[in-house]
C-alpha cells in the first residue's frame, strides 16, 4: 500500500463568512496542490473539506500520514469522538448535537476506505507545508470576497 503525506488547513474571512481549504499531497517525488472555497461557510467546515477533498483525490487505498492544525478535525478522529457522534445519532456527550454531521460521515468512510494516521502542526509557525495550505486557503476566501 502507497504512503501519502497530506497537509491541509483552512480558513475563514467572518465566522460564518466566505471561506476556503488548501492541501497539499506529496508521493515520493510528486506534490500535488489542491484548493477550493465556498461563499457562506464556517472555519471548521473548510477544515474537514480540505481533508474530504484530499482523501477523495486518492485513486486507491493508501497509508495516509495527515497532518492539520485543527485541533477540532486531528481530534476527532485520533480521539475517536467523531466515531462515537455517529454511533450516538451525530449527539455529543454532553448530549448537543454534533456539528458538520454530513462532512463527519463522509470523512468517517474515507477512513475506513485509507489508513490514515493523524498529526496535528502549530498553526502559522516553521512548518512551510501547513503554512502554503494556509495561503492556499486564504487566496480563495479572498477570490470568493471580491
Amino acid at each position: 500500500m502507497k504512503t501519502i503525506t497530506i497537509y491541509t488547513d483552512g480558513a475563514c474571512s467572518g465566522n460564518p463568512g466566505p471561506g476556503g481549504w488548501g492541501a497539499i499531497l506529496q508521493y515520493g517525488p510528486h506534490t500535488r496542490e489542491m484548493s477550493g472555497g465556498e461563499a457562506d461557510t464556517t472555519n471548521n467546515r473548510m477544515e474537514l473539506t480540505g481533508v474530504i477533498r484530499a482523501l477523495q483525490a486518492l485513486k486507491e487505498p493508501c497509508i495516509v500520514e495527515l497532518y492539520s492544525d485543527s485541533k477540532y478535525v486531528i481530534d476527532a478522529l485520533s480521539k475517536g469522538w467523531a466515531r462515537s457522534w455517529r454511533a450516538k445519532g451525530w449527539v455529543k456527550s454532553d448530549k448537543k448535537p454534533a456539528l458538520n454531521p454530513d462532512l463527519w460521515e463522509l470523512l468517517l468512510d474515507l477512513c475506513q476506505v485509507h489508513q490514515v494516521r493523524t498529526h496535528w502542526v502549530k498553526g502559522h509557525a516553521e512548518n512551510p507545508y501547513n503554512n502554503r495550505c494556509d495561503q492556499l486557503a486564504v487566496s480563495e476566501w479572498q477570490k470568493l470576497k471580491r
